[in-house]
Formats: structure tokens, sequence, C-alpha cells
């Protein structure tokens, strides 16, 4: 139904900055959501996370540049690179307690962001993939038009959402929260912890890649600044703005964020302050995302 809406409201009042705004939360749902994969359900903190959503964006742009492919295999073949080297950090950082694996995933990401800034002759080093993207069609829809990108990122993300829905709903989605409430417990149930957890970490890093394809089609290119450290942070405020426990939450925080981001920058330039102060705000006065205060709220006032 909210995919309906969204695909019809263009054709009842075409608004270029409403279309802006939805190709990039489409994005950033995917990024956010495919986080709290990891953090709300598994309960593993990742600071690194934005190394996927970069790779992905590269990975598409490399090979529309590159290569003849068509679009749709282009992506599906960067978010398959990008699910293969979740897979690779992954298998090295589940073994690790909490903490260490929060640091040692931002130290992947510094890495992985090092080697774009310093492989000019691939990365187009701290200057992007520049010359827009070949062959922007998909299904005869020509996305270099901004409503067609709009419907077909609209969709994209619906249909991701809806996947990473049916995953946290299955049996290794409840897996995953036994691991977060007690993991003991769930290891003398004979579930393997880190085979479970690297599944997790693999899945959500593929996710994370098909935001990153998203956000190269929304800006024709790829740059470092979607594989750098505070992207990441971007996402983890999302997930904490929206709420963990909520499998929307993400989504919702994501909308705010942005939202915030736009309204700041139009505002004044200290930007990272005011998001800060806001933040800050939020996490003192709610003490959890916003969707999780609402449903805590809703079930008191139930009993």
């Amino acid at each position: 139904m909210a995919l309906l809406i969204v695909l019809v409201v263009p054709f009842v009042h075409r608004s270029p900055a409403f279309e802006d705004f939805v190709i990039r939360l489409s994005a950033m749902a995917l990024f956010a959501t495919s986080l709290n994969l990891l953090v709300g359900n598994t309960g593993m903190v990742s600071f690194g996370h934005g190394m996927f959503y970069g790779l992905g964006a590269y990975a598409f742009a490399l090979m529309m540049q590159m290569t003849e492919l068509s679009l749709p295999v282009a992506a599906m073949l960067a978010v398959l690179f990008t699910t293969l080297a979740a897979l690779c950090v992954g298998a090295i950082c589940v073994r690790l307690s909490t903490d260490y694996f929060a640091f040692i995933t931002l130290a992947f990401q510094m890495l992985i962001y090092s080697v774009i800034i310093s492989w000019q002759s691939l990365t187009g080093g701290d200057q992007g993939l520049r010359g827009g993207l070949p062959r922007r069609e998909i299904f005869g829809f020509d996305l270099a038009s901004q409503l067609h990108l709009y419907q077909c990122c609209a969709v994209v993300a619906v249909l991701g959402l809806l996947a990473l829905r049916h995953i946290s709903a299955s049996p290794f989605g409840q897996t995953l929260r036994m691991i977060r409430d007690n993991e003991s417990r769930t290891g003398f149930l004979g579930v393997v912890l880190w085979r479970a957890r690297l599944w997790a970490f693999t899945i959500a890093g593929g996710f994370a890649g098909l935001g990153g394809v998203l956000a190269a089609l929304f800006v024709s290119g790829a740059y470092p600044e979607l594989a750098d450290w505070p992207n990441s942070g971007q996402a983890i405020f999302a997930v904490m703005l929206g709420g963990i426990n909520s499998f929307l939450g993400p989504v919702l925080g994501a909308a705010m964020l942005l939202a915030l981001n736009d309204v700041v920058a139009r505002v004044t330039e200290y930007q990272g302050l005011v998001l800060g102060i806001v933040i800050l705000i939020f996490a003192l006065g709610l003490r959890r995302g916003v969707l999780d205060f609402f449903r805590v709220a809703w079930s008191k006032d139930s009993q």
C-alpha cells in the first residue's frame, strides 16, 4: 500500500525535491535496516558497515563504466561482490568479542577507504568516479529521467525491505535474537554461534551493497565519502533515532536524519554541531528510538 501511494504521488503533483528525497531515502533505508539486522537482531554493533555501502556503489559504477553489461546484471553482480566481501570480512570479525568486533569493522572500513583513495587509476582517488553511468536503462525505463529513477528506487527499496523483514521474521531471525539475548544458552541448544553471526553479517553486507547501488544511480558515479566512516555513523544515528527494536525504526530514522540534514544545511554551516545536539536530545529525552518509544507507551496504555 505504501509503495502504491509513493508511486502515485508524482502523477498527482510533481515535486522534484520530494522525488530527490525518496531516492536518497531508498538507499539510506536499505543501508540502515541492513545494519539493524546486526545491531537490533544480533546485538553486533558494527562501526564499519559503510564499507559495504561504498563497495556496492563502486563495484556497480565501475562495471557500468568499464563493461558492456546491462544495468540489472551490473547491479546483481555488484551486490554479489559486496556479499562475498562481507563474507570474507565477517569470517575474521564475527569470532571476536563485542567490543573488538566493533573496532575491527571500523579498521576494515578505514582500510577499504584508504584503498579507494590510493588506487587513483581505478577509483579516481579523492575525486571519485566521474563521467556518469552509461546505458541507464532497465526494462525500457530510462533512469536518466528523475521520475523513472524515483519509481525504480522506490520499488527496489520496498522489495529489499520486504526481504529483510522476511529474514527477520524467519526461524533464522529468531535464532539471531536468541543469540542477542543469551548467547550461552543458545550455544547449549546446539546453535553454532559464529556461523549464525557470519550469515547475518554477510546478508547485512549484501543489502548494504544494494543501497550503495541506488546511491551510485543517484549521484551517477561513486565517491569516497560513500565508504568513509562518517557514513557508517549516519546509519547508526538512523537506527538510534528510529528505534532498534522496531523493524521500520531504521526507515523512519533515515527519513528523519535526511530531513534534518536538509533543514540544518539551509539554516547554518555548523551542520554537525546541530545534528549532534538534536540526536542527544532524542537519546537523553526519549532514551530510545521514536518507534520504540511509542511502542512502549502504547503497551503501557493498553494494560
